[in-house]
């Protein structure tokens, strides 16, 4: 056989290593590193929350929401991007989709 030709260590390794894959399901060949995506919820009205704080969107972000709505009222839209794009990356983070 040709497992007579290899060294015993390396023989040794190679049966370690296949019981540890086999015992452990996260290394597996094809299993993924990246955890699932937690599922879209719904308030009672039917408008979604978000994935991981469960809040609706009016109530998720108030930090950002609060400035970025300040800028507006001051500065007009056009000039409050940055604080537009702080929101809307915010909101992405708490698993809304915003465009």
């Amino acid at each position: 056989t040709r497992a007579s030709f290899v060294a015993p260590r390396v023989v040794d390794l190679l049966k370690h290593s296949a019981s540890d894959v086999s015992s452990n399901p996260r290394r597996r060949m094809g299993a993924s590193e990246s955890k699932a995506e937690p599922p879209i919820t719904y308030d009672k009205d039917g408008k979604q929350l978000g994935r991981y704080s469960g809040k609706k969107i009016c109530c998720s972000c108030p930090e950002t929401k609060s400035k970025r709505d300040e800028c507006v009222v001051v500065n007009g839209e056009d000039k409050c991007s940055d604080f537009i794009e702080a929101h809307k990356t915010c909101l992405r983070k708490e698993g809304f989709t915003v465009n």
